[in-house]
């Protein structure tokens, strides 16, 4: 029995093997441990010899077991090492270059066309307070007209904090530190309880707000127009229609041929065939009552656009989700 065991050792080709042949020989429940139990029912005579040479034959498989077993694990770990042994003559990986988000792509360009343009770029908070957000643009308490934006309240002491809907609270700001003229762009995130394929709970807006004497609803036309032309290219139906903001009057809703049908109309332009850029008008009177302006003596216009929807104008992308998903192969596309 031990030269069949060490016969089997010798022939063991992986450490599973080895443990195979360890248990049929002197494991606990293999041949020799069968012996050593039969032992005290011998003979006196023959218990003695017995016992020991099974004893001898144990403890020599035994070690020869740990021999071959170091034996195969060393080779085993010099076959792994070569195999993940790392080349240095190899030529090195090179990584794919990055490039800027299309959302930040797109907000870089619209703020760029109003700069050419004259407007000068302004930020503010993210969590704001009600009366920047709300009540200064003549959004008062219990208005209706608030239930039209699906507003993120933030738990406060006062109750009166929000993540802002609009950046139009900027616009607020900034006159209560400025006399006219004025001529501002106000981009950020904005944050609204809404999700489908055209909005999303957090995206992005770019503002306008211009006051100075004598300035009408064709001045506001004419630069919106341009706008369009410098960002579409020239060629692309534009429509204005009357459209309701509570601050400003009269307001605009202006829109573009969609480039996702052509203006066959499709799920993205909900079959109309217009796409819906911004929204715009003069400036209400009651708002300049908040920052102390003289209505009598200034006008004035504002706009905004969400730079998600010109950004899926631009590159044809139906739907607003696949700008936050990050999947690669989406972005490498840009």
């Amino acid at each position: 029995m031990r030269e069949e065991g060490l016969a089997a050792l010798a022939a063991a080709r992986n450490e599973s093997d080895l443990l195979e042949a360890k248990g049929r020989f002197f494991g606990k429940k293999g041949a020799l441990s069968e012996i050593l139990k039969g032992v005290a029912g011998l003979p006196p005579e023959e218990r003695k010899a017995v016992g020991a040479e099974a004893n001898r034959a144990r403890a020599d498989l035994e070690a020869d077991f740990e021999a071959r077993l170091s034996e195969v694990r060393e080779k085993e770990r010099l076959a792994r090492e070569g195999r993940d042994r790392l080349d240095v003559t190899l030529p090195g990986r090179a990584l794919p270059p990055g490039h800027r988000h299309p959302i930040s792509r797109t907000m870089a360009d619209i703020i760029a066309v109003f700069r050419r343009l004259g407007f000068s770029v302004q930020g503010g908070p993210d969590v704001e307070k009600d009366y920047y957000n709300f009540e200064a643009l003549n959004f008062p308490p219990e208005h209706p007209a608030r239930d039209m934006q699906d507003t993120f309240y933030v738990d406060s002491r006062d109750g009166d904090l929000v993540l802002r809907t609009h950046t139009s609270p900027i616009q607020i700001r900034t006159m209560e530190k400025s006399k006219p003229p004025v001529r501002i762009i106000a981009p950020g995130a904005v944050y609204r309880s809404d999700s489908d394929i055209t909005h999303s709970p957090m995206f992005h807006q770019v503002e306008g707000l211009a006051v100075d004497r004598d300035i009408t609803f064709a001045d506001l036309k004419g630069l919106l127009t341009e706008f369009c032309r410098m960002t579409f290219g020239p060629g692309k139906p534009l429509r204005f229609r009357p459209s309701y903001f509570p601050f400003t009057e009269p307001s605009a809703e202006v829109d573009i041929r969609c480039v996702i049908c052509g203006g066959s109309g499709c799920r993205v332009c909900k079959e109309t065939g217009w796409l819906e850029i911004l929204g715009a008008g003069m400036v209400d009177p009651a708002v300049f009552g908040f920052v102390g302006y003289d209505p009598e003596e200034y006008t004035g216009f504002a706009f905004g656009m969400g730079v998600e929807r010109i950004a899926m104008l631009r590159h044809g992308v139906a739907d607003i989700r696949l700008f936050f998903e990050n999947d690669i192969r989406f972005l490498s596309q840009f």
